[in-house]
């Protein structure tokens, strides 16, 4: 599963393209942490705008990367979702954190 990063003054962006589910959710675990650790941002924004499914490993991937953020005292924003991923990071509660998701 691709993912690009595009760093700038603070904020950390991770274009997320495909499937997220059990098994890419890993690698992108992987990536979106190693990036985010060597650059510190205040601000991590995943872009979903690529993504074309996501099953619970998706909700997993937000939440880890919400609780990384608060480590590192940042904030984590969701980007460009479909309508139907925004449905399901809701019914899974994202909507109930500081999570922005637009």
């Amino acid at each position: 599963m691709p993912v690009a990063f595009d760093h700038r003054e603070g904020e950390l962006t991770a274009r997320i393209a495909g499937e997220i589910d059990h098994h890419t959710a890993a690698h992108l675990r992987e990536a979106i942490d190693e990036a985010a650790e060597s650059v510190l941002p205040r601000l991590l924004i995943l872009d979903f705008s690529g993504v074309s499914f996501m099953d619970s490993s998706g909700i997993g991937l937000i939440m880890g990367r919400y609780k990384l953020m608060q480590s590192m005292g940042g904030e984590l924003r969701v980007e460009r979702a479909s309508p139907q991923l925004k449905k399901l990071m809701n019914l899974a509660g994202l909507s109930l954190l500081p999570i922005i998701i637009s």
